[in-house]
């Protein structure tokens, strides 16, 4: 499985490979021509509800990685050519969070595996 993460901000690179923005709203400032985005998956992003609770630092961040993996396998069937697009080509998650740590496309990236492993 190669996986890995970039902000959207920071320049697409040849080596990226497949590239999706993994958030529900486009990034401010980001046009979609020079984002080389491959493909929107929305319904990977968390919910609005969900998201706000991570921003406001209404959830913790424990919390939020359990109720995003509870609406990440709502999605499983959508997510599922993804996770294996990822067992043979490189895949770049792509997102607008300026915590690099605390983010859903780290929460992504390891249900990915799981769902591949």
């Amino acid at each position: 499985m190669t996986i890995q993460l970039k902000r959207a901000y920071d320049a697409p690179a040849d080596n990226d490979g497949y590239r999706v923005l993994v958030d529900r709203l486009w990034p401010r400032g980001i046009a979609k021509d020079e984002a080389r985005i491959d493909e929107w998956i929305k319904e990977a992003a968390p919910s609005d509800d969900l998201r706000k609770a991570l921003h406001s630092e209404a959830l913790g961040w424990g919390e939020f990685r359990q109720r995003y993996l509870a609406e990440l396998k709502e999605q499983r069937e959508t997510l599922r050519p993804l996770a294996e697009r990822s067992q043979q080509y490189k895949v770049t998650l792509v997102f607008s969070s300026k915590d690099e740590t605390h983010n859903n496309a780290v929460v992504l990236k390891d249900y990915l595996a799981m769902l591949t492993g």
